[in-house]
């Protein structure tokens, strides 16, 4: 895909909101600038998809200065930089980051930066905000990076325990999971299932689970034994990439196996790497965000005024949303911070107690997320988790499940 962010360009540079001074009630204000440290692969396993993500979080910046940053007198500047999804390199640009822009917060984007920052930032007292689900390696209590969403483990044991629901009886569903060694988030994406499959094997039958390269040319074999397994479901919360090989290993096999995949690989950013979202009829993307669906929905609402008013370029689809909801609970907690603190002499460490004083609202994220209460326990909510469901039904994105329960998936 070739979505272009509001600037036009696929590069390294996001331009700030300017500093101005804000015309107050009764007297004459200037604005306080803070910078926020985007990290982005716009060359990497996630090109395809970066440019429509950047975009929404961008706009999202871009709406908070002119509203809400406004009113408190306060403007985000924010910086792109290009990390290739790889967490040597997210390591080695990190000192020139912080020396460079000194963020009161990372807008990450996966499990390399989680590698590669979670002992710096801890030092350097800087909070990242994901916009992804969360990883078992960092479940870990006093953490400064944050999910809005649970692992994807609690993601995609969520959606199979629907998926049995729908399908009815006692028997276990048979599942297979694709994975790949080439980065610690897709290992992690398999562990934490195997081991709820391991401690529920009244509910699920794990009946292999396949580790192949990032960027697969033919996964023809492999899908064959899956089909033979009898598999009911597959889940690939990796990249668009291995979507594409295993559905292509699935046709070429005659198999109609349904696909589960998160939001940052899912229904829109596969299916048209497929060449249309006809080629993923029936099969799902799961998470704990909104369904980009046709729906007029509080979440729609918003990206349509962003679209009309702050220079969205990006269509309504998961990729959107995630990145949108992102900018959303990262700007949310960022505004606690200042009416805690004021505007002045804000710091990471402020931004991060601010996170733990109060919720975030579902009304804050104009329905993107639930509401959200973090705890110094974990580095993602730990109650009332849920996920939804989207599939592709006509050739068109549907919400299928709204509001589903996750069950008790044990740390690993």
């Amino acid at each position: 895909m070739t979505y272009k962010t509001r600037l036009g360009f696929r590069g390294l540079l996001a331009a700030g909101a300017i500093a101005v001074t804000a015309a107050m009630p009764f007297k004459v204000q200037a604005e306080t600038t803070y910078n926020l440290a985007l990290l982005s692969d716009f060359s990497g396993p996630y090109a395809d998809i970066m440019p429509i993500l950047a975009g929404g979080r961008e706009a999202v910046f871009t709406w908070w200065n002119g509203t809400r940053g406004k009113e408190l007198g306060v403007t985000l500047n924010y910086k792109n930089y290009e990390t290739r999804y790889d967490a040597a390199q997210v390591a080695s640009l990190w000192p020139g980051i912080k020396s460079e822009l000194d963020p009161i917060a990372v807008v990450g984007l996966g499990g390399p930066d989680v590698a590669a920052l979670s002992e710096r930032l801890p030092e350097d007292k800087i909070p990242m905000f994901m916009a992804t689900a969360a990883y078992g390696y960092a479940w870990q209590p006093d953490a400064w990076i944050f999910n809005p969403r649970p692992t994807y483990s609690h993601e995609s044991a969520g959606f199979l325990s629907w998926m049995r629901e729908q399908r009815g009886g006692d028997e276990p569903l048979k599942v297979a999971i694709l994975a790949s060694e080439a980065s610690p988030a897709y290992v992690d994406m398999a562990k934490g299932l195997e081991l709820y499959a391991e401690e529920h094997p009244d509910e699920l039958d794990l009946v292999e689970v396949i580790y192949t390269e990032v960027q697969p040319t033919d996964l023809t074999a492999q899908m064959r034994r899956v089909a033979r397994a009898g598999a009911e479901a597959l889940v690939i919360q990796t990249n668009t990439s291995i979507v594409v090989a295993a559905k292509r290993g699935l046709q070429a096999n005659g198999a109609d196996i349904p696909i589960m995949m998160s939001s940052h690989n899912g229904l829109p950013a596969s299916g048209g790497a497929l060449g249309g979202l006809d080629q993923l009829e029936g099969d799902y993307e799961a998470y704990g965000m909104a369904v980009a669906a046709d729906q007029d929905t509080p979440a729609r609402q918003f990206y349509e005024t962003l679209v009309a008013d702050y220079g969205l370029e990006a269509p309504w689809n998961v990729v959107t949303a995630m990145g949108i909801s992102q900018g959303l609970y990262t700007v949310a907690v960022i505004g606690h911070a200042i009416e805690e603190y004021g505007a002045d002499g804000l710091t990471g460490e402020k931004v991060r107690e601010a996170l733990f004083a109060g919720p975030i609202t579902t009304e804050e994220t104009h329905g993107f997320l639930p509401t959200l209460t973090f705890t110094p326990e974990a580095p993602f909510p730990l109650k009332g988790l849920k996920v939804n469901v989207g599939t592709v039904r006509d050739g068109k994105i549907a919400i299928e499940a709204t509001g589903v329960d996750v069950p008790d998936v044990r740390k690993w």
